[in-house]
């Protein structure tokens, strides 16, 4: 069985972060160990929510797996919550990242236009630099623009999206896919890899705006990645895995409004995966 690190927040209300990833990843059969950057009373669309930084617990952790000889196969990072914590996550690269795992880095910071509560541009730049560490960076639109320094657009197209990458390249990120790109009527991701191939998936638009929606992709795809799919297909599965629980979310007229209903729709994904796996 292969083992990932997920290194993000506990949310303890919210659907999102650790509270996605660790279920998600599991159910892909994939023994999942995690790295809590913050305890949150619950996510941050909730007012008056409290915050307790783990900054400090997170070196101690990281040296006590590396006395116990811990490897990971992939290592996937979201939420963290201050500048201080991605000089630590690069430290935590270089002591447990190899040639044959996968980092995935999902800079989690902003969405439609806006930085989150709780952040600010400096903390925009340094994430910046940790983007050249991973193998994959699993941006949306707007923290791309921000990573870049390149103007948000509300509505773009393929060029737009090209000169990004065409700067993420030039500070040396390898492969990229960006998340929540509104092309018309469609939603979806556009990717280029480091053989400069490039691909997209698009849906049409559901007209949702559910938090953890990017973690549950992010998990998704780097859980289908370890689980040997190309990178086409574990993108394809989890925009569809995201799709279909998007729409099973808002067939139940009693669901919350702060997360979706990814824990009715495991079924869903644990059978995609299965049909993927016997395609190779």
């Amino acid at each position: 069985m292969k083992r990932i690190v997920s290194i993000q927040d506990i949310s303890c209300i919210g659907k999102c972060s650790q509270t996605i990833a660790l279920p998600v990843l599991s159910a892909m059969g994939i023994e999942t160990s995690i790295i809590p950057t913050a305890i949150l009373s619950a996510h941050t669309m909730f007012p008056d929510f409290t915050f307790r930084d783990l900054s400090e617990d997170i070196p101690k952790i990281k040296n006590h797996w590396l006395s116990q000889g811990v490897t990971f196969d992939g290592i996937l990072t979201g939420y963290l919550g201050s500048v201080k914590q991605i000089e630590m996550i690069s430290g935590i690269y270089k002591d447990f990242g190899t040639e044959k795992n996968l980092i995935v880095l999902d800079p989690v910071f902003a969405d439609k236009g806006r930085i989150y509560p709780g952040f600010d541009m400096e903390y925009a730049k340094a994430i910046a630099s940790l983007c050249s560490q991973a193998d994959y960076i699993v941006p949306n639109i707007t923290e791309a623009a921000y990573i870049t320094g390149i103007p948000y657009r509300e509505v773009c197209d393929m060029a737009y999206i090209e000169t990004i990458f065409d700067v993420l390249t030039q500070m040396g990120v390898k492969n990229t896919i960006i998340t929540s790109v509104h092309i018309g009527d469609e939603n979806g991701i556009v990717c280029r890899l480091a053989n400069n191939r490039r691909f997209s998936v698009f849906r049409s638009n559901i007209d949702a705006p559910f938090h953890g929606t990017g973690d549950l992709f992010a998990s998704t795809f780097t859980g289908a990645l370890l689980n040997g799919l190309s990178t086409e297909d574990a993108a394809e599965l989890a925009v569809d895995y995201v799709n279909e629980t998007l729409c099973a979310t808002l067939k139940n007229n009693k669901h919350n409004w702060y997360g979706v209903d990814f824990e009715a729709t495991l079924p869903y994904l644990m059978d995609r995966l299965y049909a993927y796996s016997n395609s190779y």
